[in-house]
């Protein structure tokens, strides 16, 4: 996939679900008048699933995987934009693959967060171009119409000035939120990842929540071949009864280093506006 600017001749259409939790019909008009605004070959296509509610999650198990499936598989359909994250996409990631057809290989996938349960599943099966990267639901943040113009930019014109800037031509990479990957090590949901960076990035977790996911995650990929492993941002730490005692970039380290896995720095990711879009698999410009 050449990672340059895209030629537009037709409207590229965005089909837009929500395989974790609910997303508002108020955040929904924003996004799409932005896109009018800032990417008029954009066509914004939002399931009406994405407004479902059914307890925590954006309607049940099945109407959250009928939305994804009934997109994935539409042949006038050329992205699948997750709107947000939250939890729930683990519980129909495994099944809802398995039911793609090929359609659903000329897709892009783009999301991050509790999303990345669904790239995680995607990836491993070798489908579309799956990346990590801004969702509809950040044009709620201080600044969220550059995160969501700059996932725009991605899916519409391959824009490289949208990719986290330290990624490197010819090499593979991978990111996740680290608690939705450290949860989905072992499970049938994490990809092989052998010979790629790692980049990983985390949210509202203590630091000693951070440091037993990291023990659980660097331990268990110690021995499939990792390039090094890179660390996004950790933002809103919530504070502890006592000082940690490290900050994340030392928990990071350690982990790595104690499990023979390089540590490589850090990268332009996490949960917030200047969130970068980073590509699973091989880098190509």
């Amino acid at each position: 996939m050449a990672q340059g600017t895209k030629s537009i001749s037709s409207p590229v259409r965005i089909g837009i679900c929500a395989p974790s939790t609910p997303f508002t019909k108020d955040a929904a008009s924003r996004v799409i008048a932005l896109a009018a605004r800032t990417h008029p070959h954009a066509e914004l296509v939002f399931d009406e699933q994405c407004f479902f509610e059914d307890g925590h999650f954006a309607g049940s198990d099945k109407q959250r995987t009928d939305s994804f499936l009934a997109l994935a598989n539409d042949p006038d359909i050329d992205a699948i934009w997750f709107a947000r994250g939250g939890y729930g996409a683990a519980r129909i990631a495994e099944a809802a693959v398995q039911r793609l057809d090929s359609v659903a290989n000329n897709k892009i996938y783009l999301g991050y967060s509790d999303a990345g349960n669904l790239l995680g599943a995607l990836y491993r099966a070798g489908i579309g171009e799956v990346a990590h990267g801004p969702m509809p639901s950040d044009i709620g943040r201080a600044d969220g119409e550059q995160a969501v113009a700059r996932a725009l930019d991605w899916i519409v014109h391959r824009k490289a000035d949208a990719l986290d800037p330290g990624l490197i031509s010819g090499q593979k990479y991978a990111a996740f939120n680290l608690m939705t990957l450290a949860m989905m090590t072992g499970t049938k949901l994490i990809p092989d990842l052998r010979d790629h960076i790692l980049i990983v990035e985390e949210i509202s977790e203590y630091l000693y929540a951070f440091d037993r996911a990291m023990f659980h995650l660097c331990s268990n990929l110690a021995d499939i071949g990792l390039t090094g492993i890179k660390l996004g941002r950790v933002d809103d730490i919530p504070e502890n009864d006592r000082p940690f005692g490290e900050d994340p970039e030392a928990i990071i380290k350690r982990w790595a280093g104690s499990n023979a896995i390089a540590y490589l720095g850090r990268a332009e990711i996490g949960h917030d506006a200047q969130n970068r879009i980073v590509p699973f698999g091989l880098l190509k410009t």
